[in-house]
């Protein structure tokens, strides 16, 4: 399947709390994040298309006193996680002010989980020893 994503996907070190507004009620926790959008675990399937009001709980940040951010999204996709009694929510931002994006970048830039691979010495069976 093509890659449509216009920014790359940042899995997060801090799964924060994400709760639907208008409903109040825990949807899940943030899995990933974009200044366009984000994706949610939930225990709930959520339909595409469906239009909701979210508010992320913010991971400490240095500079940023803000405890949430309230967005407004559109549910593109729903589908079930690697373990199946959860849910993975593609959610697109259709208004992100200013301030907000600071605070996404701020996020991006302090809890990315960056996957490095470790600097391990070669294994013995891997050394091209001349005799």
């Amino acid at each position: 399947m093509q890659e449509r994503r216009k920014q790359p996907r940042k899995d997060l070190m801090s799964y924060s709390q994400v709760f639907n507004v208008e409903g109040g009620y825990l949807l899940g926790y943030l899995g990933d994040l974009t200044e366009l959008g984000a994706m949610v675990i939930s225990d709930d399937e959520v339909k595409p298309n469906t239009d909701l009001i979210v508010q992320i709980q913010l991971p400490e940040l240095d500079n940023f006193s803000d405890e949430t951010i309230t967005v407004p999204v559109r549910v593109v996709w729903c589908k079930r996680d690697l373990s199946p009694e959860y849910f993975n929510v593609g959610m697109e931002f259709k208004a992100v002010t200013a301030r907000q994006k600071e605070i996404i970048r701020a996020i991006l830039e302090n809890y990315e989980f960056r996957r490095q691979t470790p600097n391990y010495p070669p294994h013995p069976n891997e050394l091209n020893i001349s005799e």
